[in-house]
């Protein structure tokens, strides 16, 4: 799969227009800068209790059902990553309240760890694995399995994996791979 470009000039692409320009990435990447979806969309994204992420994962799901009418895979792609998003998220705070996964002691980086970085693409990658293969990961909270952040996350997981196994979205996927994936933009 190949990375995401984050050096493209986002506010300029119009992706309803341009859906050749639309790069799948990995997981959520580009979620808060493929518009017009990340304004039709975020708006919608909320999961601080049960009954708020049951609203913004139903309404997100029914923006993938409608992009789905219009063949938009761009569309589709982008809820399911604002779904993605909301499991991820509300999974973060689930397991630690602050939201911070991470120890704030700082461990310096040895110039041999520097070195064995994998090939991560951009700097910002890069920088991104240092920063989280030198710190400490925090304990997970003991509610973790049970708090309502947790009940959150398992609403908008299961509207992820609806969208996710949409046999629709699927082809539809793979067909913008053939078509786009590889090319230079």
């Amino acid at each position: 799969m190949a990375l995401f470009n984050y050096t493209r000039n986002y506010k300029e692409i119009n992706f309803r227009k341009n859906p050749e320009l639309y790069q799948i990435g990995k997981g959520e990447q580009g979620v808060l800068m493929v518009e017009p979806y990340k304004s039709e969309i975020l708006p919608h994204w909320r999961f601080r209790t049960p009954e708020i992420a049951e609203k913004s994962s139903e309404k997100i799901y029914q923006l993938f059902c409608n992009y789905k009418k219009e063949e938009d895979f761009v569309g589709m792609d982008m809820a399911r990553k604002y779904l993605q998003m909301g499991y991820t998220r509300a999974r973060r705070y689930a397991n630690h309240k602050s939201g911070k996964k991470y120890s704030q002691e700082n461990k310096s980086v040895s110039s041999k760890k520097v070195g064995s970085v994998p090939n991560c693409g951009s700097e910002r990658n890069k920088k991104h694995y240092i920063k989280t293969k030198t710190k400490k990961i925090l304990p997970q909270d003991d509610d973790a399995l049970t708090n309502e952040k947790a009940v959150a996350a398992s609403i908008f997981y299961s509207h992820y994996m609806q969208v996710r196994e949409d046999e629709i979205y699927k082809n539809m996927k793979q067909e913008h791979k053939r078509l786009y994936e590889g090319r230079d933009s």
